[in-house]
């Protein structure tokens, strides 16, 4: 890959230490790159928004990276929105104005985040994930291919609901998440779900329209002849608790935070 040709900088971009950008990349007017991200090629970074067609006075609001992150080539990131450290996309991302990320997020390729929405740290979504504004995650929520959270209850209409998710919850392949949902912590969606009713904590919904199976930890593993769920006892690859294990790290300053 080719860094710093043909690229457009604002003079008004901050541009941290280390940074690469890729060639043909829009650095646009109030955004922050911290130390040691990469750009890569095609993207855009703190697109204006719809308002800047319009106003003669338009301000864009101000975009952050954060340090050691990663964007990867045909990626669109509008202004208005806060990465934290260790950011990462796949290609040909679209993330909308007001999007607020913690630690560690990655959003996968061809995913569509429409923004005026939070997520908490560790949150991992898969490609081909879109989720409608006013949403709200909380910390290590994964997302799987094609999963679509909507937030109109009835379509065409201004009254826009988003759900939340709590942390630690889990929403597979291809399930639809009706608008103004609420999910507990470690919950399980099971692939192709149409959710349309609250799920509580350590929950598990599958089916269309979706209904309780049961608890998460009914669920066995095989290798590892115990429940597979909550899944964070089990599963550690990328995440703080490796090598030292969950039930060890959600005692600790970082865990307790979490598992609260």
């Amino acid at each position: 890959m080719r860094f710093d040709i043909n690229c457009t900088i604002s003079k008004s971009a901050i541009i941290g230490e280390n940074v690469r950008i890729g060639r043909n990349t829009i650095i646009h007017d109030n955004v922050e790159i911290k130390d040691n991200t990469v750009i890569c090629e095609n993207c855009i970074i703190g697109e204006p928004n719809a308002e800047s067609y319009i106003n003669d006075n338009y301000l864009n609001p101000a975009t952050i990276i954060g340090s050691n992150s990663l964007i990867r080539s045909g990626s669109i990131i509008y202004s208005g929105s806060v990465f934290g450290d260790f950011y990462t996309t796949g290609n040909m991302v679209s993330i909308r104005e007001k999007s607020s990320f913690g630690k560690h997020c990655i959003v996968g390729t061809f995913s569509d985040i429409q923004g005026d929405l939070e997520f908490g740290d560790y949150c991992r979504l898969n490609s081909h994930v879109q989720v409608a504004s006013k949403c709200k995650f909380g910390s290590f929520v994964f997302v799987y291919p094609m999963v679509v959270f909507t937030n109109d209850p009835l379509p065409p209409s201004n009254n826009l609901i988003g759900s939340s998710v709590d942390n630690f919850s889990q929403i597979a392949a291809g399930s639809i998440i009706l608008p103004g949902l609420s999910f507990g912590k470690h919950c399980l969606i099971g692939a192709n779900s149409l959710v349309n009713k609250n799920v509580l904590d350590f929950e598990f919904y599958a089916g269309n329209p979706a209904v309780k199976v049961g608890k998460v930890n009914y669920i066995w593993s095989k290798d590892y002849k115990r429940p597979h769920y909550p899944w964070p006892y089990n599963f550690e690859r990328g995440l703080p608790w490796y090598g030292i294990g969950f039930a060890e790290w959600i005692t600790t300053d970082e865990g307790v935070k979490y598992a609260l």
